[in-house]
Order: C-alpha cells, then sequence, then structure tokens
C-alpha cells in the first residue's frame, strides 16, 4: 500500500500561495492538530506537510494524539482561543464549534483564495456555511456471509427490502444463524446512523429538510421504521440488539452467526485477520422495492477545518487545499485505506485486498452521505431516535408515524 508522493502543480494544490512562506519577513509556522499521525503509517503525514512546505516555504507543526486526547484538546482550545491554525475535525463537533465561533466559515476563505469546490466531494455546514471538509471517507457497505446464504439455499444477494426480508426468513428457518444483526445500544447509539438510517439513505430518502428535523409526515423515513419491525417481528434480527455495540455486531459477524451486517470497511482487515476462512463478501443496502435512483453510502469521515483564532487564516486554508489537492488526496487515502474526498483523485489500491476494491466500487457508484454530521448534540439526537424506536419494536408506542413525532420533539429542541 505504500506509495511515493507526487508532488501536486503548485497552482492546482495552494494557487497563489507565498513562495517564501513569510509574513512581513517573519517565518510562518502553522499548527496542525489532529489524530491521523497517530493511526497512518509512522512518518506519512509528516512526509506530506513536509511536501507543503517544499512548495510555499510555511512550515507546519503537527500535534498528532489519539482520538480521544485530540478531540479534548480541540475543545479545550476552542474554550480558550488558542485553537491549533489547523484542526482535524469530527462531523459531531462541528455545529457546537462553529456556533461557538471557534472554527472560521471555510465558504469564505475558499471565495476569497478563489478556490473551486466542486471538486470536493462533501462540506460539512452550518447555516448554509462551509466549516468542515471530509479529507477521506470510511465507508460503510454491506457485509454478507456466502456460506450462510448457500446453507440456506440463497443463491443471489437481495437487492431489494422484500428480498432481503425473503432472505433473512430463510436463513432463520433453515439454520440457527441470524439474518441481520445491528447494534443498539443506547450508551453508544451509533447504530442509528451507521445500520438504521443506512436503510434510508440506501433509498435516497432524508430525515432532514434544509438542515433542520424532518421525521414526522416523512413518508420514506416512516417507511424504513416499518420496515425495520417488520424484520425484528419476524425474527431475523440477532439477540440482544438492544445492549448491542458495534464491536459486538462484528463479533457475532466474524464467528459466523449472522448473515449480514452494515459495518464499516476498516474493519475489513481485523476481520480477515480473526477469520481467514470466512467467505464473506460486500454488497449495496438493498433498497426499497421500485426505487431505482442512486444509493447513499454511509460514511464516517477525517474532517479538517481552520481556527477562528489563526493569525493565518489564509495560509492554513492553502494547508487545506493542498491536503484536498488530487494527487496528495489520493495518497492520504490510499494509506488510510479510505475513500478520498476529492471527486478527481485516483488513487492507486493495485496492492489493496480484492474486497476492499469491489467496496470501493460500490462507494463510487453511490453518493457519501451521513446526515448526523454537523448537527448539534448529533450523539443525543441518535439515542433519542434509539429510546423512541425501542418502544415502537416493542409495542408501547403503537404505530411508526407516533414514534417519529415524538422523537421530532425531542430533535426540535435541541435545534433551538
Amino acid at each position: 500500500m505504500m506509495i511515493s508522493l507526487v508532488g501536486c502543480n503548485s497552482s492546482e494544490a495552494t494557487n497563489n500561495s507565498s513562495s517564501d512562506g513569510k509574513d512581513g519577513g517573519k517565518e510562518i509556522t502553522l499548527e496542525f492538530q489532529q489524530w491521523w499521525g497517530v493511526e497512518l503509517p509512522d512518518g506519512v503525514l509528516q512526509e506530506i506537510v513536509d511536501g507543503f512546505t517544499d512548495e510555499t516555504g510555511i512550515k507546519v507543526k503537527l500535534l498528532s494524539n489519539p482520538y480521544a486526547d485530540t478531540k479534548t484538546q480541540i475543545a479545550a482550545g476552542a474554550a480558550a482561543g488558542t485553537m491549533a491554525d489547523v484542526v482535524g475535525l469530527d462531523g459531531s463537533w462541528v455545529y457546537d464549534f462553529a456556533k461557538q465561533g471557534s472554527i472560521a466559515n471555510l465558504t469564505e476563505l475558499m471565495k476569497e483564495d478563489g478556490y473551486d469546490d466542486s471538486q470536493l466531494s462533501d462540506q460539512v455546514k452550518v447555516d448554509g456555511n462551509t466549516y468542515m471538509i471530509p479529507v477521506v471517507n470510511f465507508a460503510y457497505p454491506m457485509y454478507v456471509n456466502l456460506d450462510i446464504l448457500k446453507e440456506a439455499g440463497i443463491k443471489e444477494v437481495p437487492k431489494t427490502w422484500s428480498e432481503f426480508t425473503e432472505a433473512t426468513k430463510k436463513i432463520s428457518s433453515s439454520t440457527k444463524k441470524a439474518g441481520w444483526a445491528i447494534p443498539m445500544s443506547t450508551e453508544s447509539p451509533s447504530g442509528i446512523q451507521n445500520n438504521f438510517m443506512s436503510w434510508l439513505w440506501a433509498s435516497g430518502g432524508s430525515m432532514l429538510n434544509e438542515g433542520k428535523p424532518a421525521l414526522k409526515k416523512n413518508e420514506d423515513l416512516t417507511s424504513t421504521v416499518e420496515f425495520v419491525k417488520e424484520l425484528f417481528d419476524s425474527g431475523v434480527v440477532a439477540k440482544g440488539a438492544y445492549a448491542m455495540k458495534e464491536a459486538d455486531m462484528v463479533e457475532e459477524f466474524t464467528n459466523g452467526r449472522v448473515a449480514f451486517m452494515t459495518d464499516s470497511l476498516a474493519h475489513l482487515t481485523t476481520i480477515k485477520k480473526e477469520a481467514p476462512n470466512l467467505n464473506f463478501d460486500f454488497m449495496p443496502v438493498p433498497v426499497k422495492d421500485g426505487y431505482s435512483g442512486k444509493s447513499g453510502m454511509d460514511v464516517a469521515n477525517w474532517g479538517i477545518g481552520v481556527a477562528e483564532n489563526s493569525k493565518h487564516k489564509k495560509e492554513a486554508m492553502k494547508l487545506v487545499e493542498y491536503l484536498m489537492s488530487p494527487e496528495v488526496n489520493a495518497k492520504i487515502a490510499v494509506y488510510a485505506n479510505a475513500f478520498p474526498g476529492n471527486s478527481k483523485a485516483e488513487p492507486d489500491y493495485s496492492a489493496a485486498d480484492d474486497l476492499f476494491n469491489e467496496a470501493y466500487e460500490l462507494y463510487k457508484n453511490s453518493y457519501a452521505v451521513n446526515e448526523f454530521t454537523g448537527l448539534p448534540t448529533s450523539e443525543e439526537l441518535m439515542r433519542s431516535f434509539d429510546e423512541q424506536l425501542q418502544l415502537y419494536l416493542d409495542g408501547d408506542t403503537k404505530s411508526a408515524t407516533k414514534m417519529l413525532t415524538e422523537t421530532q420533539k425531542i430533535w426540535e429542541d435541541a435545534f433551538k
């Protein structure tokens, strides 16, 4: 997976950046705080920012720590007005930082620099303005255990909701395996975005309208809630869903006890290492019967932003543009086992696992989506949805319409 850095054209990557990296004769050094350097192979991120320095003369000091530590440090910097010039961001942090005025308006910075943002696969916005750009995306395809399908006499992977329901019923009735797994622990409610909403997004649906909650009177979402209840009522869902976390779901799949799960491509290496003989593949999340449009694929990402307190916003934006240039962005994607945030990037995955390349093809035929990114208190939104969904699945709430109406009320409070 190791490839050498190809220097990108300075007019593409850095536009009109200063050639000597100085401000009034004084040398400029940008601080870049993130967790990526810890997760990338040793020295890769330093090599990349050194390339930026070679082109612009602007030096970059990396502040690399594990994700949890980085989150704490960036939050502290936001509160104190001492945030590093450039910061790695998680989408769940963006709304609060933007409302605090801690991170800069990238829409304005891109406009000032004449940057063509059409090449970006996504932008995370608050009140119509961009505050985070996803650098690389970690996709969530559906995993399928082919041996379980064969055991149940299923010759083709399901493509629609009705086919999926029929397949999981066959699996549950003819084998001792579960058809599908979904982690619904309220302690870690990410299963709502990655395993529940992935059904909605795959069929082109949305839970928002102009960035605001649109849960009630949402036919697509109502159908999705009813579809998932049908799966539970049919007894095809892996037991213990309410207490299950993502790691538990992955363990169930790795041990051959469940046929289908939607999960991060980041777990591919772990699964193959722990279960080298597991016969599995990737597939698109099945779509609602009759849907023929393009499917959305759930993603998580490494995002990037610029601190509002930075004295060198223009230079910081140059670093962002450099990291998003096609050649550099492709390099980051390859090393991270992820997909590029620049739509023109062409990463060389020739040395990657065949399944990884299959997932990449699925990703290219979909559009990246995660509507929880950039929302206020996004984890709490997932948790409240999870709680209300469980009430509906248990029959305490009598209809999907009522369940979504109640959840809408809770969500609207967060948006106030």
